[in-house]
C-alpha cells in the first residue's frame, strides 16, 4: 500500500492492465496506420462517417455525435472542419431550434464509408476476431461490458465536462458556410 493510503497494483494487476493498454495503442495505432493506407481515411474520419452512415437519414445533432464519439468539443469542432472542406460532412440548420444543427454525411462521405467499411474489417477480423477462439471473444465482450457498466456507476464527475449539449450543438462547423 503507498503512503497515502492508495492500493498499488499487484503484479499480477499490473501484467494484465499494461498488456491490455499496449494491446489497445498497438492495435489502434496498426488500424489507424492500415485505414490511411488503404483509403486515406484517418481512423477519426471512420469513426464519424459509421456513426453518420448508421444513423436515422444520415444525419446527427452535433452534441449527439459528441456523446458516441466521447470526444472533447473542440476536437469534434475542429475534425467536422477539416472533413467538411474535404466534402466528407455537412452541416445542416436544425427547423426545429434555430441555435442547432445536424451534421450529414455527403455522397463523397457515403462513398468512402462504403469503401472503407470491407477493409477496416478485414483488418479487425485479421488482428482481432480470428486469432481469438469463440469462447475468448465472448470473454472480450463480457470484460468490456462489464468495465463499460462501472463507467455508468461511478458517481464522480468527468472533469472539465460541465457544458451543456446546446451550447455545442450550437457553434458552427468551422469552413461551413
Amino acid at each position: 500500500m503507498a503512503a497515502n493510503g492508495e492500493r498499488w497494483l499487484s503484479e499480477r494487476e499490473q501484467r494484465a492492465w499494461r498488456s491490455f493498454i499496449t494491446m489497445q495503442m498497438e492495435l489502434q495505432s496498426r488500424l489507424n496506420r492500415q485505414l490511411l493506407a488503404d483509403t486515406g481515411l484517418s481512423e477519426s474520419d471512420y469513426a464519424v462517417l459509421v456513426h453518420l452512415s448508421e444513423a436515422p437519414g444520415m444525419r446527427l445533432r452535433i452534441f449527439q455525435l459528441r456523446a458516441h464519439l466521447q470526444w472533447e468539443k473542440t476536437r469534434l469542432t475542429h475534425h467536422l472542419g477539416r472533413m467538411a472542406r474535404r466534402g466528407l460532412v455537412e452541416r445542416e440548420p436544425c427547423v426545429t431550434d434555430p441555435r442547432g444543427a445536424f451534421i450529414l454525411i455527403t455522397d463523397t462521405g457515403l462513398q468512402e464509408i462504403t469503401r472503407a467499411a470491407p477493409k477496416h474489417v478485414s483488418h479487425v477480423r485479421r488482428w482481432v476476431v480470428d486469432v481469438l477462439t469463440p469462447e475468448q471473444l465472448d470473454a472480450l465482450a463480457e470484460i468490456s461490458d462489464i468495465v463499460r457498466a462501472g463507467f455508468e456507476q461511478d458517481t464522480e464527475p468527468e472533469p472539465c465536462d460541465t457544458e451543456t449539449a446546446d451550447p455545442f450543438d450550437a457553434e458552427p462547423v468551422p469552413g461551413d458556410h
